[in-house]
């Protein structure tokens, strides 16, 4: 179901908000829907939004239309405020409604093209315009709602209505360095109440809209996009992922950096940090695209030598030297200072204190710091990063270290740029889940104590391995390579068998799998072999499935008698991580996060340890 917290006639919104209602009927529905309560900034927001808009529609004499309030788009938790349905022009249509509170005392004009900074009093964060932001919204639902691409054609109209901002003082909103912007997808002031009435009235007053209002809400709702089945296009030929709100505001910054470093005196650091599936390694794959087809020199680095030897083997064929495009973190102590225009760091949170490592080539051995050499070797450096991804003692990666290493090398302060990307496109787009799972864990608090239907994923624990692996092999059988197994580094990892057979480590009883293949580990998240196989967090970090089943294993248990996690170094078999590693039950937390949001629609466990089976259990609503 499409969650929608009011639909109803224009007439029947109005008379919500003339009896002061609206706002209760959507808090009733927003806990209903999302099972939590609406915070109170929220409430306030639509109680004078809402108002506002009420009065532009009785300008419009629309009255029988359609009206949806806080429509969630696919795949994610963003919502569009308002959509509206009729026709208008000959013409089938439905508008969709931004609506701003922004006023011209807390919007600053941003030197990053297409973007803005909002002043939120005691910070200050670059922002998407409006016109951007409500771009997105039209590409996404155009992208993922079936009917857009039926016939009767649908006009999908959307705009912007900032109904406390004025375009007569100041107006950095409608500067001419928007009007690309703004005449594609228009932006009302406070003075434009009547403009806005007149606008929604040419557009859809000619009909009332039940019958595209019914096509829409009923319409199916496309799979959603692979990173890596589209990795090459994105790379070779055209922009593949549509970006939304704080994604947008990030990719402006890269591709406004880069087009300017030339003329810059020194050089630029961007910081994009988010949890799983918020898009960190889209945006870097789009901007190496963009750039790269540009004429940039860029490259991108990570520390998985998984998820670069996977995307070396994707675009080999497109993109000439794809060794030479897509390095690890240590390939960089040689290279002369500014050698690269962009370089863009993936999964930063694995840097290494230096490339001293035992696994570096003697070639690229260095005491430097790494992340120094990352920064040294490129005007313009970009730091895709999530803190709570670290899984062993020896990864270092933090956005502290990244800026203290960008201050030391002369970078200026007004030249870091730090992006939040708080927008789940994984885990079913909920973001409720991931909160519920890093709670359990015990890795940071949150209001979602209990997991319920409400957020979409579908999460199952299975009483035997037999069981979830029989799970996973039907979804593959539905489609291949759509799920995969994985574990905690609980058993030994043998090299495969002089025949090429693997060695089926992975026992629980009369259950046993094999590792992925020790000496081509780098495919098991996407050849066929992979199937049969378990992976580990190194060899599926970075990469994204429907379906992932986890072997919780007794590495890290749950203790109810003193009401907390334990790691068990015993029953680990990854030496390299609990080597005197006195965070190892933290890194184990992380490790499981990571193992369970792997997954874009269900997550499938097994727990080895009952008392940590019977937390989980506690947790989730019947």
């Amino acid at each position: 179901m499409k969650m929608r917290l009011f639909e109803g006639t224009v007439q029947q919104f109005r008379e919500e908000v003339l009896s002061n209602t609206i706002s209760d009927t959507l808090s009733k529905n927003y806990l209903t829907q999302i099972r939590k309560n609406v915070g109170e900034a929220e409430k306030r927001s639509w109680d004078v939004s809402l108002r506002v808009l009420k009065d532009s529609l009785e300008i419009s004499g629309l009255v029988q239309n359609r009206i949806i309030i806080e429509y969630k788009l696919p795949y994610s938790e963003r919502r569009i405020d308002v959509l509206l349905f009729g026709r208008g022009e000959n013409t089938d249509r439905i508008v969709l409604v931004e609506l701003k509170q922004w006023s011209n005392d807390k919007i600053v004009d941003c030197e990053i093209d297409g973007n803005v900074e909002v002043d939120y009093g005691k910070f200050r964060q670059q922002q998407a315009h409006p016109s951007l932001q409500v771009q997105g919204y039209v590409i996404d639902l155009k992208d993922f709602i079936s009917v857009f691409s039926e016939k009767p054609k649908i006009d999908l109209h959307g705009c912007a209505y900032c109904h406390n901002y004025s375009k007569l003082d100041s107006p950095v909103l409608f500067k001419e360095k928007f009007a690309e912007s703004f005449g594609k997808y228009p932006i009302f002031s406070k003075e434009d109440s009547k403009t806005f009435g007149a606008h929604l009235k040419r557009l859809l007053s000619e009909d009332a809209g039940t019958g595209v209002f019914n096509r829409f809400i009923y319409s199916p709702i496309r799979p959603s996009r692979k990173l890596l089945e589209h990795t090459n296009e994105m790379l070779n030929k055209q922009q593949i992922f549509n970006l939304l709100d704080d994604q947008i505001a990030a990719y402006n910054a890269i591709l406004d950096r880069a087009k300017k470093q030339v003329k810059l005196e020194g050089k630029s650091v961007v910081i994009v940090k988010g949890g799983p599936g918020t898009g960190k390694s889209v945006i870097a794959l789009e901007v190496m695209g963009e750039l790269s087809r540009k004429g940039h020199n860029v490259v991108h680095a990570t520390g998985s030598s998984a998820f670069t030897k996977t995307l070396r083997n994707i675009v080999g064929k497109g993109m000439p030297n794809a060794a030479k495009r897509f390095k690890f973190f240590y390939a960089f102590t040689h290279e002369p200072d500014n050698e690269y225009d962009v370089i863009i760091s993936d999964e930063a949170h694995r840097i290494r204190k230096n490339s001293n490592d035992w696994g570096v080539p003697f070639m690229y051995k260095s005491p430097t710091p790494q992340v120094d050499d990352l920064i040294r070797a490129a005007r313009v450096s970009v730091f895709c990063i999530d803190e709570r991804q670290i899984v062993r003692p020896n990864e270092i990666g933090s956005i502290q270290l990244i800026k203290e290493s960008a201050k030391k090398l002369g970078v200026k302060d007004s030249e870091i740029y730090e992006f939040e990307l708080k927008t789940q496109f994984r885990c079913n787009g909920s973001d409720s889940y991931l909160q519920w799972l890093e709670n359990i864990l015990g890795i940071r608090e949150s209001e979602m104590v209990m997991l319920d239907k409400s957020t979409g994923m579908d999460f199952k624990i299975f009483d035997s391995p037999q069981e979830l692996k029989q799970a996973i092999e039907l979804k593959n059988a539905e489609k291949k390579n759509s799920a995969r197994i994985v574990a905690g580094f609980c058993w030994p990892w043998h090299d495969p068998n002089p025949d090429g057979s693997l060695v089926k480590d992975v026992t629980i009883g009369d259950f046993e799998m094999p590792w992925e293949n020790k000496k081509e580990s780098w495919t098991w998240a996407t050849y066929d072999e992979g199937m049969t196989q378990v992976g580990t967090v190194y060899t599926s970090q970075g990469f994204e499935f429907d379906y992932i089943g986890v072997i919780f294993s007794n590495d890290l248990v749950y203790d109810q008698t003193k009401n907390e996690w334990q790691a068990k170094p015993e029953n680990s078999y990854d030496k390299m991580a609990k080597r005197g590693n006195t965070k190892f039950a933290e890194h184990l937390k992380n490790v499981y996060r990571v193992l369970m949001s792997r997954a874009h629609k269900g997550c499938y466990v097994y727990f080895m340890d009952k008392n940590t089976e019977n937390l989980f259990k506690s947790r989730m609503e019947e």
